[in-house]
């Protein structure tokens, strides 16, 4: 559902906010200047969600984009709360939930939302619960799609027997697949695999790294590799790079076009495992941690 034409690259409008994820960025203008710019560049998918700014990048959208072209999807999500720069909390009531999706509609302007997250499971209220009220307003016709966001397998099971599942959207990238069984999982049931933060490629984008000089010999950069990889890995992912530049928003559809040889995709993902398996040992060594701020998407 969020392909089309082979236009599977989206933009995540997390990145047109303040510092933090919170509030205004510097220059609002700039900012729905390049939602217009993603769209006029054969976007179909934009995602969102009202925990970022709160709810500034939803107003952005709207006031850039409505009325809504044909064929744009625009996802958005619920049940994260803010308490402010890069703090996050989950709140899975149904109350709260069902504020969340008509908030999100008055805000976007539509009378249904065309794909809706449950942003986080609130491991303090039933799952059944918290899908069980997204269910009913999608029986109202105000939820055409439902989706869930940082979730393991046995998540996504488990939800797909209370709900029809559309979409997953998890952290992957080129240097952290921990979502790989996820991945599959959605090949085999048909449901779309949105990478969140797509573009991370740590040493691997480093001049001598694998990505690097791939890329000089495709005349591209290691980010549209990074991108170029996610489009080859599975053809469910619909990675949503974001950016506050219109030049970098045209740079990463570019790897749209990228065609990587089957020995190219083989020696990425083999320096990818490599460095993968480094980051496990020196998070274990650590003591692990949890997500980065930006990370939760």
């Amino acid at each position: 559902m969020l392909s089309s034409s082979g236009r599977r690259i989206g933009f995540g409008s997390m990145q047109l906010t303040g510092p933090g994820h919170w509030a205004a960025p510097d220059d609002p203008e700039q900012a729905m200047q390049v939602l217009r710019d993603a769209v006029d560049a054969g976007v179909t998918h934009i995602d969102t969600a009202d925990a970022y700014g709160p709810f500034t990048a939803e107003k952005y959208i709207r006031k850039a984009l409505h009325p809504y072209p044909d064929g744009l999807v625009i996802a958005t999500k619920g049940g994260l709360t803010r308490q402010g720069p890069d703090r996050w909390a989950p709140c899975g009531r149904p109350e709260y939930l069902r504020q969340c999706v008509e908030m999100s509609l008055r805000r976007l302007q539509v009378e249904r939302i065309d794909l809706y997250y449950l942003h986080r499971i609130d491991p303090a209220v039933p799952l059944e619960d918290q899908l069980g009220v997204l269910r009913d307003m999608q029986a109202e016709g105000k939820i055409r799609h439902i989706g869930l966001s940082k979730v393991d397998l046995s998540q996504v099971r488990k939800a797909s027997e209370l709900v029809d599942v559309a979409a997953v959207q998890n952290k992957y990238n080129v240097t952290d697949r921990t979502s790989e069984e996820v991945l599959r999982h959605c090949e085999v049931a048909d449901i779309s695999f949105v990478p969140y933060a797509p573009l991370a490629s740590g040493r691997l984008a480093e001049p001598h790294g694998v990505l690097h000089e791939l890329a000089t010999r495709y005349s591209a950069t290691p980010a549209q590799l990074a991108l170029a990889w996610l489009l080859h890995r599975s053809p469910v992912a619909t990675p949503i790079p974001g950016t506050s530049c219109s030049a970098r928003l045209h740079e990463n559809l570019a790897a749209q076009q990228i065609n990587l040889t089957r020995e190219d995709m083989t020696v990425i993902e083999l320096a990818a495992t490599k460095a993968h398996s480094l980051q496990e040992s020196r998070g274990q060594k650590s003591g692990g941690g949890e997500d980065e701020p930006q990370a939760l998407l």
